[in-house]
């Protein structure tokens, strides 16, 4: 549990209780006070968590809680911010995780030490449009990128660079500093306290993310291969409360491209080149993907520049 005052400081909020989720322990303090006249108390939602074996089947399920604040766009669904609380956790891939690669390695130990928010799940197309119409920090945004479309399915087609802009123009809209996650971030809050190759367990299957479901992992039976990105929140949260953490799209971090974790930092600050990096980390796997990709300590490199619409990404907001 993080101590209040920390949480308050990096949080910009004053007497706001917060909650962090625990399998089956949660402990919770009201919504007091905000110092904050565009943030409002944090509220708390609910959600079932289910944990699966090597064949696919249902482990065990319970109910978690979480807190979160919304961000209300105009024409568009408000952006869940999902309260992730500090702590600690080994990254990248065990070595005797089926199909782990060498990007993977070496493990090491990471220190959260400031709580954040995290969107809910990727930013849709509707939220998107909403900031591109907003005056440019850097560069102009095309309104409407994505080649499948859909107001509720997440923005694609847009690079590195056009998920930096959207990060500015929010942050200038909304007074808080939105960025894109760092890749320690996205992986302690995929992994939500799990060890496991997913957090959904020992494998996945289509019933619980977005991939080529004709692939297996473990001895699960194959399942649906959608061949397109589906709505965002379509599927289970994991037990920090997000979702689309595996599949749908791969999602930019703020950290530069290396080959493996040699020389990597112990904390979640992005870890960056010192010269020009045309490459970026993304995370998560896709629609195109076989499950192997879908795995927490999955990462790949692509260029800041390039579009693929494979690939989109979702925010993180630490200091208001």
């Amino acid at each position: 549990m993080i101590k209040r005052r920390q949480f308050f400081k990096y949080a910009g909020l004053s007497t706001v209780g917060f909650a962090f989720a625990v399998k089956r322990a949660v402990s919770a303090q009201s919504p007091v006070k905000q110092t904050s006249q565009a943030l409002s108390a944090l509220k708390t939602f609910s959600f079932e968590v289910s944990t699966i074996d090597t064949c696919g089947q249902i482990q065990d399920t319970h109910r978690n809680f979480a807190q979160f604040f919304s961000e209300h766009l105009s024409n568009s669904p408000p952006l869940r911010m999902v309260a992730i609380a500090s702590g600690q956790f080994v990254m990248g891939a065990s070595q005797v995780e089926p199909s782990g690669r060498m990007t993977e390695f070496p493990r090491h130990r990471v220190k959260v030490e400031k709580p954040f928010f995290m969107s809910q799940s990727p930013i849709t197309q509707a939220q998107w449009a909403m900031i591109a119409a907003l005056p440019k920090v850097k560069r102009d945004l095309n309104p409407d990128p994505s080649h499948f479309q859909g107001r509720d399915r997440p923005v694609e087609s847009i690079s590195w660079w056009d998920a930096v802009e959207f990060c500015e123009r929010l942050s200038q809209l909304t007074g808080r500093h939105y960025h894109l996650p760092s890749e320690a971030q996205w992986e302690y809050a995929c992994r939500a306290g799990t060890h496991t190759p997913f957090n959904t367990g020992a494998t996945i299957i289509s019933d619980l993310a977005d991939y080529v479901g004709s692939y297996t992992y473990a001895r699960e039976t194959s399942g649906i291969y959608r061949q397109e990105t589906t709505p965002v929140g379509s599927f289970s949260p994991n037990a920090f409360g997000l979702q689309d953490m595996h599949g749908n799209v791969w999602e930019w971090c703020a950290d530069s491209w290396h080959e493996s974790y040699r020389g990597a930092t112990s904390n979640t600050q992005p870890w960056t080149s010192r010269g020009p990096s045309q490459a970026k980390v993304i995370r998560g796997g896709s629609w195109l993907d076989a499950p192997t990709k879908l795995r927490s300590a999955s990462r790949s490199g692509y260029s800041a520049t390039s579009l693929n619409r494979i690939i989109g990404f979702r925010v993180s907001c630490t200091m208001v």
